[in-house]
């Protein structure tokens, strides 16, 4: 299996030429050159298998230059019951990703997928537990070091930095926008004293973060010269590693591949919800993707008018689902490069559009007019609807979500449909953002033993200003 870039002038390139890396040369995003497609035959053999045998079947028709034993080994090192418990016996969490069904409403199933049960309470823990050992297992065989630079809205961060935390040759330099991620998740991150692990909280918003390891990664002779890696989800082994979750949610949700099922991602930066779009392209049955976004609805007015407008920083808005405060979503061009028939230059022409003139317009575009065909629907939900979908799911069912998976739901349920089952991806526990579950439910939310004292402890975190060179100065100063 070779990768391309989504921006056609860069060589292809093997799994493990790609793995520690993140933009292409050229700028672009990488893809597989093809989907490996799976059979209704094939989907109903991988019934009642475990979730890393799961994995294993899947992410081997990706990564083929890599032993098979080997990724067999690092699969089941990494989804353990142990690890994805969350507080509960281990023998109960042997699905890793269970499906929790809510209810019957408009003639459809409506479930969760619960993604939350890794050390940092978000489904990013799903792909970035995986990535750590992978890192770790090609850097020992290269005899390399890696220094990891991120951006985080919220959940990226601690799930990296949990993942990553001791790891040999590994440091991660983690950029957060200052104040604008919930007590809890500040916390999480910066209460880690680990000496590889630097939290750097920037003076701005998310998109500013993510512009920073941008740029340094377009900068080729310093992600050269200090060995730049990243972990946001413009690394493919993430986006790999968040395809078996729908594969999974699929096979426990249904009895027959014959079956259709949708699912509903609250989206921010369109890595998750890319990822079913994946599967889907591989054959998943699924009928539709469901794209729920926060008020900084960028996604939910492409999927409706073909216009695609990147909002500045002073335009994104913070808002109580906070890891969804993303106004240019970075995975999204991995999704317009299929969308175009897979034309490398014309995505490079539309990316650099956005970042000359703020977006572009596919309105009038014969692509468009096909959008239909890859499944995709959206929603937006503000605070109000958080608020009012917290309290009518914990007084319907006795349940407790997260103000990003009441997104999920709100705009889910916009999309039932008779007959066919819909899976809202459960994006992290309440506690994670405990001062709205208060607003809406009155009490305060359930918080698992291990946290119980996580914002009492010492943080240790750097202040720095919106600068790529500020950046870049930091990690000259913090590598050996």
């Amino acid at each position: 299996m070779l990768y391309q870039s989504t921006r056609g002038a860069s060589p292809e390139q093997t799994f493990q030429g790609i793995l520690l890396g993140g933009l292409a040369p050229d700028g672009g995003l990488y893809l597989p050159t093809h989907y490996p497609q799976v059979t209704k035959a094939q989907l109903d053999s991988w019934r009642g298998l475990s979730y890393p045998d799961l994995a294993f079947e899947i992410i081997r028709l990706y990564c083929d230059d890599i032993p098979a034993d080997d990724l067999k080994a690092l699969l089941h090192k990494t989804y353990t019951p142990q690890v994805y418990c969350n507080g509960r016996p281990a023998d109960a969490a042997s699905d890793i990703t269970p499906v929790h069904w809510l209810g019957e409403e408009h003639g459809a199933r409506l479930g969760l997928l619960s993604l939350s049960n890794g050390p940092t309470l978000a489904f990013k823990d799903m792909a970035m537990q995986l990535l750590g050992n992978l890192f770790e297992y090609a850097l020992k065989r290269a005899k390399q070091d890696l220094n990891i630079l991120g951006a985080t809205s919220g959940d990226t961060g601690s799930a990296a930095e949990y993942a990553m935390r001791g790891k040999e040759g590994i440091k991660v330099f983690m950029l957060s926008p200052r104040g604008k991620m919930s007590p809890f998740q500040s916390a999480q991150m910066y209460s880690l004293q680990d000496p590889n692990i630097f939290n750097l909280a920037v003076d701005g918003v998310f998109d500013d973060c993510q512009d920073i390891v941008k740029a340094v990664s377009n900068d080729l002779e310093f992600k050269a010269k200090y060995r730049i890696g990243t972990v946001n989800s413009i690394n493919w082994g993430r986006v790999l590693a968040q395809v078996v979750y729908y594969f999974q949610g699929y096979l426990l949700a249904t009895a027959s591949s014959e079956e259709k099922i949708s699912y509903a991602v609250p989206s921010g930066n369109f890595g998750n919800v890319c990822a079913g779009h994946i599967a889907r392209m591989m054959g998943l049955p699924i009928a539709h993707l469901v794209v729920a976004t926060n008020e900084n609805d960028v996604l939910d007015e492409f999927f409706k008018t073909g216009v695609y407008r990147a909002r500045k920083s002073a335009e994104t808005l913070h808002t109580s689902s906070p890891s969804m405060d993303i106004s240019k979503a970075s995975n999204f061009e991995r999704f317009i490069f299929d969308l175009l028939g897979r034309d490398g230059k014309r995505t490079a022409q539309l990316f650099k559009q956005v970042e000359t003139d703020g977006g572009f317009d596919l309105s009038h575009d014969p692509a468009f007019k096909n959008i239909s065909q890859f499944g995709f629907v959206s929603g937006r939900s503000t605070h109000q609807n958080r608020l009012e979908t917290i309290r009518d799911i914990d007084e319907r069912y006795g349940v407790m979500i997260d103000t990003h998976t009441a997104d999920g739901i709100k705009v889910a349920r916009e999309y039932l449909q008779d007959g066919i089952r819909m899976l809202v991806l459960e994006t992290a526990l309440p506690i994670k953002f405990e001062e709205t579950i208060q607003e809406a439910l009155g009490r305060p939310a359930d918080c698992p033993p291990a946290f119980r004292d996580i914002k009492n402890k010492p943080q240790r975190v750097t202040n720095v200003p919106a600068s790529t060179p500020t950046v870049k100065a930091f990690i000259q100063d913090h590598v050996d």
